[in-house]
């Protein structure tokens, strides 16, 4: 059984310069980790150091994706020379070893359409499965219709889209998650509970705003078992009511959302995310290499799962394989 993992990420040194020469204002909590120490070279690696980490966790595939935060917060210039860059050089290592690292496209959202532009390069030319994109655009939200040219490339190209946590803007964390000294605020702001209530709070917004109706084909990628949405959903029906919108929330989701545990190794989120978007929408990730716990024997969790061989297969690979068999090259 092979197992593809689907938050997999890396850096660049042209990304991190880019980072950090920016405005204070725009800056991302999770520039730091991503830039400094253990974790920040191991995103810069993408060789030995990384297929050994694979091998100990029991993944076959790493489908590689630019770390948060992206080229989002970017001048739009920078974001159109940085998405091209970034998106040759994961190309070359894609092309380096096929058999180990797939790719998602880093899109310079800044500028919508040359990000729909490159969209289609990065799918047709360069080989890579879709894209990793992040809620806002300094103070502008995905759903947006000045983003709206993204959503229609992925429709026609028939590639999914990963939308993965960011930052709340600071005027949230200045409201909700302070008081509790620098450390604690930052992990309470990001990976403690604000990127999760952040980025449910955008997939939401995705839903509520048409982007489904207006591309009843698009697909979307959420980690960390549905970003916290997956939970409410019979709770959120009432603003699907309210919107008027042409099918049930819970609709869209079963026909627009697949979800990946990000490294959260939760038997019980496991089974909630079956019983919501089903087996059929159900991908593997393990977060590399942000999440401690993935790190030793992720495959595991999912061999010991109570699920038939079958279905432990889809889960594995068999959905995303299916996923990238449908993308229009």
């Amino acid at each position: 059984m092979r197992f593809i993992g689907l938050e997999e990420h890396f850096v660049t040194a042209e990304i991190l310069q880019a980072w950090r020469a920016l405005d204070p204002r725009w800056q991302d909590l999770a520039q730091p980790a991503s830039a400094t120490g253990e974790t920040g070279r191991r995103l810069l690696e993408l060789g030995p150091e990384r297929f050994a980490a694979m091998a100990q966790t029991g993944l076959d595939v790493q489908v590689l994706s630019l770390t948060a935060p992206g080229v989002q917060n970017l001048r739009p210039a920078e974001a159109v020379a940085l998405q091209t860059a970034t998106n040759d050089q994961l190309a070359a290592a894609v092309r380096a070893h096929p058999d180990r690292l797939q790719g998602l496209a880093t899109l310079a959202t800044p500028n919508p359409a040359a990000a729909a532009q490159e969209l289609e390069r990065a799918v047709t030319k360069l080989g890579l499965n879709g894209a990793l994109v992040f809620g806002r655009t300094r103070e502008r939200s995905l759903d947006d219709p000045y983003f709206w040219p993204i959503f229609e490339a992925a429709a026609a190209l028939n590639c999914p889209l990963y939308l993965h946590p960011q930052s709340p803007p600071l005027a949230v964390r200045a409201a909700y998650y302070t008081g509790f000294g620098e450390a604690v605020d930052t992990v309470f702001a990001t990976h403690g509970l604000g990127w999760h209530y952040e980025t449910g709070v955008q997939l939401l917004r995705l839903l509520l705003s048409g982007v489904f109706d207006r591309f009843p084909t698009l697909q979307i990628i959420v980690g960390h078992w549905g970003e916290v949405v997956l939970f409410y959903v019979e709770r959120v029906q009432q603003l699907a009511t309210l919107k008027q919108l042409a099918q049930p929330l819970a609709e869209y989701v079963r026909r627009n959302v697949y979800v990946t545990p990000s490294g959260m190794l939760s038997r019980r989120y496991l089974r909630w995310a079956t019983e919501v978007v089903g087996l059929e929408r159900l991908l593997f990730s393990t977060d590399y290499p942000f999440e401690p716990a993935a790190l030793h024997g992720a495959r595991h969790f999912l061999a010991e799962a109570p699920l038939s061989a079958v279905d432990q297969e889809k889960i594995a690979c068999g959905n995303w394989d299916r996923l990238c068999a449908g993308i229009r090259r």
